[in-house]
């Protein structure tokens, strides 16, 4: 008779464990069913060319399909909006920025871009930069700003550090000396000087002739890459070439290759401040590639990482 009352009181313990496992899961997600959505603002240039691949705009595109997920709450704006889609109540009601832009560029003043990597610093919000978008005011702020952020940490202390902005809108020739760079010297008195060079944020070479790049994954446990593909073909895009001048990356998620050789790290992930900045290459705006699961999978993927609270 011990012995079956011994097994019945161990099987009941059993059985009280599974039970406040299960309550445990069920209050997790009656809790995770009341968090706060994250909000996420697309921001899009609105090319008239991308009508010949989109028939509602690019970012229109993106924001639909991000508009299925759950837990997202979705604004889609663009550059003909009033303040340029970029008022401050609407950045102060975004966690995660998606930014495509092109053509227009120069539009978006320095201090506005300074204003949103001043959000991004501050884990306000983080920004997601696509395609044409590495020479986009914000990013090219994030970038330079990371790049000061980290001359701080590393040059000796009692140094003074001269920065060097490099001329926008030039692309940097093959054999160029990559940037960012810093070159240590003394001045008259012989005290230390580090010249900084900031990022010029692109690359040396291009070419837009529709030809399929192919995509390995190269962090398959990074949250980005959930559910994402280990190798993946983009039917047709433009073509862009390493070396990309940007610091380096905290994370190299995905990896895009030609088969005229060309190669590009076209998943790349840093910290600016307490945010985070993700810049993904496939893009084109004539080009359908954010009608195609795999680069919708890693925008979404990256917003809800992103966009953590």
């Amino acid at each position: 008779m011990e012995g079956v009352f011994s097994v019945a009181f161990t099987d009941q313990t059993w059985l009280h464990s599974v039970m406040r496992h299960i309550i445990s899961m069920l209050l997790l997600s009656a809790l995770s069913s009341f968090a706060a959505p994250v909000r996420v603002v697309v921001w899009d240039e609105q090319q008239p060319k991308q009508i010949e691949a989109y028939t509602n705009f690019l970012g229109n595109q993106i924001a639909t399909h991000l508009r299925t997920v759950k837990n997202l709450e979705v604004k889609s704006v663009s550059i003909k909006d009033p303040e340029q889609g970029l008022a401050a109540d609407v950045l102060d009601n975004c966690d995660v920025l998606i930014w495509w832009g092109h053509a227009r560029h120069a539009e978006i003043s320095n201090e506005k871009a300074k204003e949103i990597v001043d959000r991004i610093k501050g884990g306000k919000l983080s920004l997601i930069a696509l395609h044409s978008a590495h020479w986009s005011e914000p990013f090219v702020e994030a970038m330079r700003e990371r790049t000061r952020e980290e001359a701080q940490k590393t040059v000796p202390k009692g140094t003074r550090i001269e920065y060097v902005t490099p001329p926008r809108f030039g692309a940097p020739k093959p054999d160029a000396a990559m940037t960012p760079k810093t070159e240590m010297s003394t001045d008259a008195d012989g005290k230390p000087v580090a010249k900084v060079t900031l990022p010029i944020c692109c690359f040396p070479a291009w070419r837009a002739d529709a030809k399929p790049s192919h995509v390995t994954t190269l962090m398959k446990t990074h949250p980005i890459a959930r559910g994402v593909a280990e190798h993946f073909d983009i039917p047709q895009t433009e073509m862009y070439s390493d070396p990309f001048h940007v610091p380096k990356p905290d994370a190299i998620l995905f990896e895009e290759t030609w088969d005229r050789g060309e190669h590009f790290r076209s998943g790349c992930v840093w910290s600016v401040g307490k945010g985070k900045v993700f810049y993904f290459r496939p893009g084109h705006e004539v080009y359908p590639i954010f009608t195609q699961p795999m680069p919708l999978k890693i925008i979404e993927n990256a917003v809800l990482w992103m966009g953590k609270k």
